[in-house]
């Protein structure tokens, strides 16, 4: 999958690879997306945040990332 996902392509994942699929939001099905959910974490809205964090996380698990960043692993933890 390229780094830039166009529309045909954004509308054809499942919602589960999105961050907060209830909005389609945050799409991660891959190594570069989450990386780019991580930069763009701080435009999340602030209700949002800990959903977004965890799943970051997950998908950073499931392609064998590490995660380290401090914001990330805080919203998470509530």
């Amino acid at each position: 999958m390229s780094e830039i996902l166009d529309t045909a392509e954004r509308n054809a994942l499942p919602d589960s690879l999105y961050g907060l699929p209830e909005r389609r939001e945050y799409p991660m099905p891959d190594e570069a997306h989450v990386r780019a959910a991580e930069a763009y974490f701080r435009y999340c809205p602030e209700e949002l945040k800990p959903k977004l964090a965890r799943a970051i996380l997950r998908f950073g698990k499931e392609y064998g990332m590490d995660i380290q960043s401090p914001t990330i692993l805080h919203y998470a933890a509530l």
